[in-house]
């Protein structure tokens, strides 16, 4: 099989059957169009005829080109990921990637926001204009529910209910319901009923929150939204739009919160991706030990 008749059939696979988002679709198509392009360079072969000698190669050569034990891994996850399906597809009868073992790493706990940093970047935005009220909505409405910044600009209007206090959020096929506090309803319902009709370019725009030329926000727009007000803040943490969402899940943690409920809310799918931030909070409780005991 050629390779680009192997990359559409994963794909494909990637898509439809594995719902991956489009950020971990990109990685592993660009991992599996880099091993292409070595195996073409290096052994003048094509992906379905890689051997496992060949494939190990490859893994030693990003090793030995300064990749990142992240980025290897990630690779190799790519790679096992690919052939497993083909095998399965019956296209190869033997998997050359069954004995590929990404090299061991140490997780690096997220970075949060303290109480105090979190309060300080949601009194920047003044609502003295269009532009001052959207930004403090969309800034409650992220710390309030822990959504990804993907899932905060693909709200539509409808998607959000005011007297109950929740905003339904869809992504990979899921849907989940998540509750708002008073504050974030307060600056949703001010920006939806006061700003939002005179900003939109259309009567019949369902976008949540538009820019200022009347069409949905992009993720590069609230990145510099954000950017912006952590500078006015003054906070000197590197803050992005996934610091909210893991300050979000580590505070309700940290406030006596199910890791279950948090898991549901977060939308992960596996609860080890939600168990990080028990580890977080430990490690803070250490932290505030170590500097506080007198004997410590």
């Amino acid at each position: 099989m050629k390779n680009a008749q192997c990359m559409e059939l994963f794909e494909k696979y990637l898509r439809e059957e594995k719902k991956a988002s489009e950020n971990t679709l990109g990685s592993y198509l660009r991992d599996i169009k880099q091993l292409g392009e070595y195996l073409d360079t290096h052994h003048d072969c094509e992906i379905t005829d890689a051997s496992e000698s060949e494939l190990g190669e490859y893994i030693e050569y990003l090793r030995g080109a300064g990749k990142s034990v992240a980025t290897v891994s990630r690779c190799i996850a790519s790679v096992k990921c690919l052939y497993t399906h083909l095998c399965i597809k019956q296209i190869l009868e033997t998997n050359p990637a069954l004995k590929l073992v990404p090299d061991k790493c140490t997780q690096k706990l997220p970075e949060i926001l303290t109480d105090k940093e979190i309060d300080l970047l949601l009194e920047q935005p003044e609502c003295v204009d269009a532009k001052g009220y959207r930004d403090k909505a969309m800034l409650e409405l992220l710390y309030a529910t822990g959504i990804r910044v993907s899932e905060l600009i693909d709200l539509n209007i409808s998607d959000v209910n005011l007297s109950a206090a929740i905003i339904r959020c869809e992504s990979k096929a899921k849907t989940r319901y998540i509750p708002l506090y008073q504050k974030a309803v307060k600056a949703l319902s001010e920006y939806i009923t006061l700003v939002r009709p005179q900003m939109i370019a259309m009567p019949d725009e369902p976008s949540l929150f538009v820019n200022v030329s009347g069409e949905r926000m992009s993720r590069q727009g609230f990145w510099k939204i954000l950017k912006y007000y952590q500078k006015k803040a003054g906070i000197e943490k590197d803050i992005t739009p996934h610091t909210l969402r893991h300050s979000f899940a580590a505070h309700l943690l940290e406030n006596g919160a199910d890791i279950h409920a948090i898991q549901e809310m977060l939308g992960h799918a596996d609860i080890s991706s939600t168990q990080v931030y028990s580890q977080l909070v430990k490690k803070q409780l250490k932290d505030v030990y170590n500097k506080a005991h007198p004997r410590a």
